[in-house]
């Protein structure tokens, strides 16, 4: 409520910032992925870039829920 419409520069920002992250989050995929295949891997790495995989995530949805505009119900 009371939240402004984004610009058009705001929401080339956003969409520019989502492709980054989505890019940070599938190189996160496939170092996860070499990792749990190598025998000796080391599980506080992995288990840390897994959780980063998920804030990259949670932010992606963040990011894309404000290209979205509010519906008043």
């Amino acid at each position: 409520m009371g939240t402004q419409p984004l610009t058009e520069e705001e929401r080339e920002q956003i969409v520019t910032r989502i492709a980054e992250l989505e890019i940070e989050h599938r190189d996160l995929d496939d170092v996860i992925d070499r990792l749990i295949l190598d025998p000796l891997q080391d599980q506080l790495q992995l288990r840390r870039l897994k959780k980063r995989k998920l804030l990259l995530k949670d932010a992606i949805a963040r990011l894309r829920d404000r290209l979205i505009p509010d519906i008043i119900a």
